[in-house]
């Protein structure tokens, strides 16, 4: 008899349904996040040897019998205002959502985060790890990788600065280059923040609009530029009503930075607490490239992380690094001309290029695609 490999009997359950399809076979499966209080199951029927249970709900006769089965329970930690094992990516909605003292159910977990940022207890540092750990697994079930690392969905990540305003000749011009990048068939990436981040989702957003419906939405974000504005997110909201039929992009944001709104923009958040894990992982999804539009110290940043990763093929791949904006990258800083430098020898020195418009930038990528070293 031919002997199974147990690695290939391991799968994931997120909900009942899934929990039919497998034919109730848990050896070796995680299950996830589950309301299982008003179900009767037979647990003791069942091989549950080295299941795990994350964050389920269970009344103590089931939990014992899935225990003496041979199964492993993660317990629930309802004192937390954020679910540590969610099974899903977050969306604007869910974020956005009324929580009490009139507040946002985004606003809630930040203020939470902000009392244990610099000094957090063992329990609060590791529940917000499996959170991080989630939500790395629900961006693995989005993106769906193989096992070689390739993604079947092609993703562009466009980073710059959160303090640009709407108004900015670079916010028009980046929401057209992620316009264009949609329409052809990539998946826009961002930080998830207002600025040049909000651009890209807003261009994705738009992509079954045209150029001039584009320009008609920027025109009434401009009416409030900035996120600290009062009718900052009104506006949106009226471009979500203006033009309803959206396009779906990635936004990867941080409660480190929980002051900064996430954008209504993009169709899935994936929210960290660890605003290390966000980066790196930002920057390593990106297989299809990254744009830079003009930025600070955390843009800067992004750049010299993702030439790390090129440079030494961290992921296997190298992808084109494209700047917009002469004046920034060439007279204001010697950022372009400092990674050509360090790119000269490498494999990766052919995909860094220089453009001043959105047609140059949507050029750039067509023209040098990632290849694997």
């Amino acid at each position: 008899m031919k002997k199974i490999n147990p690695i290939k009997a391991i799968k994931e359950i997120h909900s009942l349904e899934e929990l039919l399809e497998s034919g109730y076979k848990l050896s070796l499966a995680t299950i996830q996040n589950i309301d299982f209080t008003t179900s009767k199951i037979n647990w003791h029927a069942l091989d549950l040897e080295n299941a795990v249970f994350l964050g389920c709900k269970l009344n103590q006769v089931d939990k014992i019998a899935i225990i003496e089965k041979g199964a492993v329970i993660f317990p629930e930690f309802p004192h937390l205002v954020y679910n540590p094992y969610r099974s899903s990516l977050y969306t604007w909605q869910e974020l956005y959502r009324a929580a009490p003292q009139n507040s946002t159910i985004d606003f809630e977990i930040y203020n939470h985060f902000s009392k244990h940022k610099y000094s957090p207890t063992m329990i609060e540092a590791l529940c917000q790890r499996i959170h991080d750990n989630s939500i790395d697994d629900a961006l693995r079930d989005f993106l769906k990788p193989d096992t070689n690392g390739n993604y079947k969905i092609k993703s562009i990540g466009i980073m710059g600065g959160h303090g640009t305003l709407r108004s900015n000749k670079y916010y028009l011009e980046v929401a057209r280059i992620a316009q264009m990048l949609t329409k052809d068939g990539y998946l826009v990436i961002s930080g998830g923040g207002p600025g040049i981040m909000e651009a890209a989702n807003l261009g994705a957003y738009m992509s079954k609009y045209n150029q001039e419906d584009l320009v008609k939405a920027v025109n009434i974000l401009k009416e409030a530029p900035y996120f600290t504005d009062v009718e900052y997110h009104s506006k949106s909201l009226k471009v979500l009503q203006t033009f309803p039929n959206a396009t779906d992009s990635l936004a990867i944001p941080t409660w480190f930075y929980g002051h900064e709104p996430s954008n209504v923009f993009a169709s899935h958040i994936a929210k960290y607490f660890s605003n290390s894990i966000r980066e790196d992982t930002l920057l390593a999804i990106c297989i299809h490239g990254i744009l830079f539009a003009p930025g600070s110290a955390g843009t800067t940043q992004e750049i010299f992380m993702d030439a790390a990763q090129n440079h030494y093929t961290t992921f296997d791949y190298v992808s084109p690094m494209i700047f917009l904006g002469k004046e920034r990258y060439t007279e204001e800083t010697k950022l372009f001309e400092t990674i050509k430098h360090l790119s000269k020898d490498k494999e990766y020195g052919k995909l860094v290029h220089l453009v001043d418009s959105a047609q140059d930038a949507f050029k750039a990528f067509k023209e040098n695609p990632p290849y694997r070293v």
